[in-house]
């Protein structure tokens, strides 16, 4: 079995002008004309809803308030 070589040989290989130059409309365009952007910045006009950040703050007063009495508990035997 014989492996091919993955660059060809630049004097066999077409669409190269001498020198290694590639002629106009040879190759594609670099990028597409059509792009998929997104479309202009638009900053939100809301934030976090206010329930869903009261409920956070909630559950995180409540976490501190266990682990404290936790630790008073600890500390007092």
């Amino acid at each position: 079995m014989h492996a091919h070589n993955p660059d060809p040989d630049p004097k066999n290989t077409p669409g190269l002008e001498p020198g290694g130059g590639v002629p106009p409309g040879e190759t594609p365009p670099a990028e597409a004309s059509t792009s998929s952007g997104a479309g202009p910045y638009r900053p939100l006009k809301r934030g976090w809803g206010n329930g869903p950040l009261v409920a956070i703050c909630v559950v995180a007063v409540l976490g501190a308030a266990f682990f404290l009495a936790y630790a008073i508990v600890l500390v007092t035997r």
